[in-house]
């Protein structure tokens, strides 16, 4: 049976009070019968390796775990390392010159944004813009306006109805590096 090893990205770990230990997160994936569990820093990283033929089911099944444990939901977004080196390699970024007021995110996104949203997008405080959109993740530009940065999240949960975790984009390279390092 074929297995894929998977990059689980979640949303809502180590921030706003719900604190979990890395170690507990691979503890909960390897009682699925997840193999080759790892994580990569604290904000909910995690890889594995799975025989499971249906992505959805799979995610599901590691939400409704991670929500009975925990004691909340915890979205949970399943790319494969093929998908994620492909994401990263589109960079809508590579023209842009990074400064010291800029950041540069890739939101994962739980179903496509509608086809007829006019991209870029740019919010009405500019503090953020939307620069792509791939039926699984979408492309920001943050910018800090009297010192805060722009989120996108919001908005794109409302357009796409869609659930959403978000990781700069460097780091997202960071994450890739250590899932293929296993």
């Amino acid at each position: 049976m074929k297995t894929n090893t998977y990059i689980a990205f979640l949303r809502g770990i180590n921030i706003g009070g719900q604190r979990v230990k890395m170690e507990r997160l691979r503890e909960l994936f390897s009682g699925l019968g997840l193999t080759g569990v790892r994580s990569y820093i604290q904000t909910g990283n995690i890889f594995f390796e799975s025989a499971d033929a249906s992505r959805d089911a799979l995610t599901q099944r590691i939400e409704r775990h991670l929500a009975a444990a925990l004691g909340y939901e915890v979205p949970t977004f399943l790319r494969t390392i093929a998908e994620v080196e492909h994401a990263l390699r589109l960079d809508p970024f590579k023209h842009i010159e990074p400064t010291p007021d800029t950041r540069f995110l890739i939101t994962f996104i739980s179903r496509p944004l509608p086809d007829d949203l006019k991209l870029p997008l740019v919010s009405p405080k500019a503090d953020y813009e939307i620069l792509r959109a791939t039926p699984g993740e979408v492309f920001s530009l943050m910018r800090l306006v009297n010192g805060r940065p722009g989120n996108p999240a919001t908005l794109i949960e409302k357009i796409g109805k869609a659930k959403t975790t978000s990781r700069f984009f460097a780091t997202t390279f960071k994450i890739l590096e250590a899932a293929k390092s296993a």
